[in-house]
C-alpha cells in the first residue's frame, strides 16, 4: 500500500509522504497566521469608519511653504539701485524734504568762502515751504546760530562770557524768532535786554513803532510782519550764522553777531492761493557788554555798537515799520533793483543805518 493517494488516484512517493508530515508538524511557511490583538482592532474601525484611516502613530504634517522673499529683496535692491545710478536728482528729492529727518549742515564757525550751490527749481509749497531753497538744509530757529566756545576776556571771567554770549543769542531769538513779534507786536522782551542809558537807541526805540521813518525804523532790529498783509507759513523759521567775540573798549566784551534768517510767508488772505515769498533778511549786530564800573548800564543789558542788515523780498517804498513782501503783480513791480544772492555769505553785510539800495532783486528765493 502506498504512502498515500491523490484524489485522482495516483499514489504519492514515501519520501512526499515523509515531508508532508514533517510540514504538517513544523507548519509551513505560507500557512496562514492567527491576526494580533492590535490587527483585530484596526480591521473592526476600517469596518466602522470605511473613509477614513487610522491616525498614524508617528505621523508627520508637512508645514507650510515658506515664501520665498530672498529673491524678491534682491530684485527690489537692484531696481533701486538702478534708479539711483540713472536719476540721482529724483531720487534726492523723493526722499528729502524741508523738515526730513536728514541733519542740517554743520554749524557755521567762520565766515564761509563759498556760496552755497544752485538748487534745482522748485516751486515751496504750504507742506515744503523752504523747497528748492538752499535754506532747507539749515538748521530751524536758534538752533542755526553757532555760539562759540567762552574764555576770559576783558573784565568778564569766562563764565561771564559763556552768560553774556547766551543772552546775545537771547536777543536774536526775541527780535527775529518770537513769534509774537513776527506778527508785528512790540518787542519786549528784547527791548529789555538793551542798555536802558543808551540814549540814541532809546530815541530810536521810542518813536520807531509809533512814527516809522528812514532813520528809526523797528526793521532796523526787529522782524515784523503786518499781519493784515502777510502770515508765516508754519512754525519753522530757517537760520546760519554764528557769533564772535573779542574785547572792545574800556576792557567790554565785543560780541559781533551775522546771522541770516529765512521767513516763508503768503498773503494774509490767500484763500485757495497758495503763492510763498521768502522774505530773506542778513544781520550784523554789534553789542557792547559793558563794564559797569567804567560805564552807566545795568546787570544783564549791553549796548548797540552798530547794526546792519540786508534783505531781498521784503518790500520797497516808504518805512512801515513792517516788511511788506511782494505777491503778484506788486513782486514782479520790485524786482527792477541790483540784482543779489541772498544767501551769499561769503562778504560783510552791506546795507546799514545809511540809505542804500532798498529794493535789490533776489537772484533766488
Amino acid at each position: 500500500m502506498g504512502a498515500g493517494t491523490e484524489s485522482d488516484g495516483s499514489s504519492r512517493s514515501d519520501e512526499e509522504w515523509e515531508r508532508f508530515l514533517r510540514e504538517s508538524v513544523a507548519g509551513a511557511a505560507d500557512a496562514p497566521k492567527e491576526p494580533s490583538a492590535r490587527a483585530r482592532d484596526v480591521a473592526k474601525r476600517l469596518r466602522a469608519e470605511p473613509d477614513r484611516g487610522p491616525e498614524g502613530w508617528r505621523s508627520y504634517t508637512p508645514a507650510r511653504p515658506k515664501r520665498r522673499t530672498g529673491w524678491y529683496v534682491v530684485g527690489l535692491l537692484a531696481a533701486l539701485l538702478l534708479v539711483v545710478a540713472l536719476a540721482p536728482g529724483w531720487t534726492v528729492g523723493l526722499f528729502a524734504g524741508d523738515d526730513s529727518d536728514s541733519p542740517p549742515l554743520g554749524a557755521e564757525t567762520a565766515r564761509p568762502t563759498d556760496v552755497p550751490p544752485a538748487e534745482a527749481a522748485q516751486r515751496p509749497t504750504m507742506d515744503e515751504p523752504f523747497r528748492g531753497s538752499p535754506a532747507a538744509d539749515w538748521a530751524s530757529g536758534a538752533a542755526g546760530i553757532t555760539v562759540p566756545k567762552a574764555r576770559a576776556v576783558g573784565w568778564m571771567s569766562a563764565a561771564e562770557v559763556e552768560r553774556s554770549l547766551a543772552r546775545s543769542r537771547d536777543f536774536l531769538v526775541a527780535s527775529g524768532l518770537d513769534r509774537g513779534v513776527l506778527r508785528g507786536e512790540r518787542p519786549e522782551k528784547a527791548i529789555a535786554l538793551i542798555n536802558p542809558h543808551q540814549r540814541d537807541v532809546q530815541g530810536l526805540l521810542k518813536t520807531a513803532f509809533r512814527a516809522p521813518s528812514e532813520k528809526n525804523d523797528p526793521l532796523l532790529l526787529f522782524s515784523r510782519f503786518q499781519p493784515s498783509r502777510a502770515q508765516l507759513v508754519g512754525d519753522i523759521v530757517k537760520t546760519r550764522g554764528r557769533l564772535t567775540y573779542r574785547e572792545g573798549e574800556r576792557g567790554a566784551l565785543q560780541v559781533t553777531a551775522d546771522v541770516t534768517f529765512v521767513y516763508p510767508v503768503t498773503r494774509a488772505d490767500a484763500g485757495g492761493d497758495d503763492e510763498i515769498v521768502r522774505t530773506i533778511v542778513r544781520r550784523e549786530l554789534v553789542l557792547s557788554w559793558d563794564n559797569p564800573a567804567k560805564v552807566i548800564t545795568e546787570p544783564g543789558t549791553f549796548s548797540i555798537v552798530s547794526y546792519k542788515y540786508d534783505m531781498t523780498n521784503g518790500g520797497c517804498g516808504a518805512p512801515t515799520g513792517y516788511f511788506t513782501p511782494p505777491f503778484g503783480s506788486d513782486r514782479r513791480a520790485d524786482e527792477t533793483g541790483t540784482e543779489v544772492d541772498p544767501y551769499d555769505r561769503t562778504a560783510p553785510v552791506g546795507r546799514g543805518e545809511s540809505s542804500g539800495d532798498e529794493c535789490a532783486r533776489a537772484t533766488r528765493s
